[in-house]
């Protein structure tokens, strides 16, 4: 996994000139959203949600839309009935997607997804066309901008934690878990004083899809669009990023 480095790709996303405030707080609004839905939606029992939030604060994320993407998770939001589903497609060159909703309108949801991935030279198939080409797993990140943390105690204690890898990536450290492991690994790493940059049960490509260059603006273009859409909650692919 070191070579597609999920990792590389949250540098190249913090990095990107487009990361307006709106868009930075529906990131983190997608985040706490997850981490409740995962955890519950109490903070003290819930770590990866803590981590979430406090994320979300730093950047001067209004309490207000973290209050409401917990109640979203966690059935409390007033006057909104939301389902959670997914649609599964290939992008241009065959590039493999999956798109995670969560919508109060099926209808049109479903009608912004399909015309997305038209315009893009995609198309959206059956559940269960490209979801075989995943693996599941939970990940958990860690930088080490500073250089203060070892990499054979946070190995030590990520394995003994029950993590089943840890990689060494550009100044940071990419911990991967079963599942049903994830929640116990990050109480366990943050009760040994370790920050948590990010952490999410998600999915991994088995392998990954180099497609032309004009494939692959098409492809940035698709997620794009997929990504300005509020229903959507997270978007996977098995694009060979470029690096």
């Amino acid at each position: 996994m070191a070579g597609h480095s999920k990792w590389h790709n949250i540098q190249k996303r913090k990095g990107a000139q487009d990361a307006k405030k709106g868009k930075i707080f529906m990131r983190h609004a997608k985040l706490i959203y997850t981490a409740a839905k995962q955890g519950g939606g109490d903070i003290t029992t819930n770590a990866t949600l803590r981590t979430a939030v406090d994320k979300a604060k730093a950047d001067n994320m209004p309490n207000d839309n973290i209050d409401r993407a917990i109640k979203k998770a966690t059935g409390n939001l007033d006057g909104a009935n939301y389902e959670e589903f997914s649609y599964e497609g290939y992008g241009p060159g065959g590039v493999a997607v999956i798109v995670n909703v969560l919508t109060d309108n099926r209808n049109r949801t479903a009608s912004d997804v399909r015309h997305a991935f038209k315009k893009n030279g995609g198309n959206l198939g059956e559940n269960g066309s490209v979801s075989f080409m995943f693996d599941r797993k939970g990940y958990i990140l860690i930088t080490n901008e500073e250089g203060n943390i070892d990499e054979d105690e946070i190995t030590l204690e990520a394995l003994e934690a029950g993590a089943d890898d840890i990689v060494t990536q550009d100044g940071a450290y990419e911990i991967f878990t079963a599942p049903e492991s994830f929640q116990e690994v990050v109480s366990y790493l943050t009760e040994k004083g370790f920050e948590i940059e990010e952490s999410e049960i998600t999915l991994f490509p088995q392998n990954y899809n180099a497609v032309s260059e004009e494939d692959a603006e098409k492809m940035a273009n698709l997620i794009d669009t997929l990504e300005d859409n509020e229903d959507v909650q997270d978007i996977h692919h098995n694009l060979e990023e470029a690096n």
